[in-house]
């Protein structure tokens, strides 16, 4: 009996599967057990025509493979190569306990690239599961980016059975090439940045106070909540937002890229942080994930390191605003199925958007509000108290003016987020400012006396939950940061409080 390994997604994270034959006196017949999926299933006709088509002949006895564990469920087309290089080489003495192999097998034998496999070998490497793989030629361009491999490509059936039978075996490429950004280094870490700004803030004319909310936003990663009449800008500051965004480390542009390739996405290896805008007639499922056999992800998971944008926010039904409250505050999300249980980060920043009443007019100098004082109350109470506390920044906007002219441009905003980002890592900071741990914020978050009895009072005077006090105390710790201050002052603590929601 022979054996060679192999993995199965179980839902986000990868597992090790051993693949195994052997080889019997019997009827002739061919069978996959250990709950393979029916893609796995189907992988006995193409390993037949493969083999055949470089002139092997298919041995007449009763090949059984076996899918160890047998109690995991298991699904993909790569597990071809594996199966189909047990049975060419069973009467070989090789040995393939350091190898680890993938692929699917066209019924000519060539080795084509599935959608799973940068997911799968991501996840392996993180578990130090696999160092020596063989894998398709066509797959190496995305692999490669992945450290801590030592790649054999091949292109074809044949070129994988000569890779043992030739001793060719002995040394691969190794991965992690360097990705081609432009890069800064902190403290011996690379962080990578996207400086294109297809969406500018210079487009936007006045709201000035939205735009420097929304630069402290980036800065900290905070969450944020527009408010003001129908074109005033509140979309097109929140589609600005990602090109503004922090630096990102490789494990972030590779998890980003994992996402995209669970999403059935090519990936792009950019460091431009993810932008996710569901319409409010999404489905609680397709935001959160689900589904009725299988966890699949949803788009708060796919915003995981980037920005998960609430157009109308009012609008999205009760139960999803309710639902964000735990992505919002403990960064992951638990689905539950009988199946399978599959908990996902969620660190992004949450941006939302909506008018101040059903018509949009209630903060109009030019336009009359149609609302009735029950319907702009209906209206606001969508949005729960508690939903509103994870909120860090609130901003009013104000309607535009035929005087307004634009200001800050995009470029010159990131030259900032990019001193404030290399600010907090060099603090010794895991996380920015947004995302502070309560341990992290007394630690870093330090008041000079003037700005600790001007929070004391706000305490009392504006009945700040715990909550609400720790994320004045972030909200602080960015302004702080960005006018290059070791500790909070006065002044930055009382701009901090300007953005409570009132």
């Amino acid at each position: 009996m022979k054996q060679i390994r192999c993995a199965t997604l179980d839902g986000f994270d990868a597992k090790v599967v051993d693949v195994e034959v052997s080889f019997v006196r019997a009827l002739p017949s061919f069978t996959i057990v250990g709950l393979a999926q029916t893609s796995i299933q189907e992988s006995k006709e193409r390993i037949k025509s493969a083999l055949s088509a470089i002139d092997f002949k298919f041995p007449p006895q009763k090949v059984t493979v076996n899918l160890s564990p047998s109690d995991l469920r298991k699904e993909g087309s790569h597990f071809d190569l594996p199966i189909a290089l047990l049975v060419a080489l069973q009467k070989t003495d090789i040995n393939f306990d350091t190898f680890m192999a993938f692929g699917e097998l066209g019924l000519n034998g060539k080795l084509k690239d599935t959608s799973t496999l940068f997911a799968l070998l991501l996840s392996l490497v993180k578990e130090k599961a696999v160092q020596k793989v063989i894998i398709p030629k066509e797959s190496v361009a995305k692999i490669s980016k992945i450290p801590g491999l030592e790649i054999f490509a091949v292109d074809t059936l044949k070129e994988a059975i000569e890779l043992f039978t030739t001793n060719q075996a002995q040394k691969g490429t190794p991965s992690g090439d360097t990705l081609d950004h432009k890069t800064i280094t902190i403290q011996k870490q690379k962080y990578y940045y996207f400086d294109k700004y297809p969406l500018d803030f210079k487009e936007i004319k006045g709201q000035e106070s939205a735009k420097r909310a929304a630069f402290i936003a980036a800065c900290g990663m905070h969450n944020i909540l527009f408010e003001g009449s129908p074109g005033c800008g509140k979309s097109m500051s929140a589609k600005r937002l990602p090109y503004i965004l922090p630096p990102m480390s490789l494990d972030e542009i590779l998890e980003k890229a994992k996402l995209d390739a669970l999403e059935g996405k090519e990936p792009d290896f950019t460091p431009l942080r993810p932008f996710r805008s569901p319409h409010h007639t999404s489905t609680k499922a397709s935001i959160f994930g689900g589904g009725s056999k299988s966890a699949k992800i949803g788009e708060v998971s796919l915003a995981n390191s980037g920005i998960l944008f609430f157009d109308e926010i009012p609008h999205f039904p009760k139960t999803v605003l309710e639902s964000l409250r735990e992505p919002l505050e403990d960064y992951k999300v638990l689905i539950s199925r009988v199946n399978t249980k599959i908990c996902y980060e969620t660190k992004f920043l949450f941006v939302a958007a909506m008018n101040p009443c059903p018509c949009g007019n209630l903060l109009s100098t030019t336009k009359e509000c149609r609302c009735s004082d029950t319907e702009i109350n209906r209206y606001k109470k969508r949005l729960s108290a508690p939903l509103l506390d994870r909120i860090d920044i609130y901003v009013q906007m104000n309607e535009v003016r035929p005087d307004d002219k634009p200001s800050l441009s995009s470029k010159e905003m990131f030259e900032t987020v990019k001193r404030v980002f290399q600010i907090q890592k060099e603090r010794g900071q895991s996380e920015l400012n947004g995302k502070l741990s309560d341990e992290e914020i007394r630690k870093y978050c330090v008041l000079d006396a003037q700005s600790e009895e001007v929070l004391h009072n706000a305490i009392q005077r504006f009945e700040l939950s715990q909550r609400a006090i720790n994320k004045t105390y972030k909200i602080a710790r960015t302004i702080a940061d960005i006018d290059q201050s070791k500790t909070i002052t006065k002044k930055h603590l009382l701009e901090a409080l300007q953005y409570r929601f009132r």
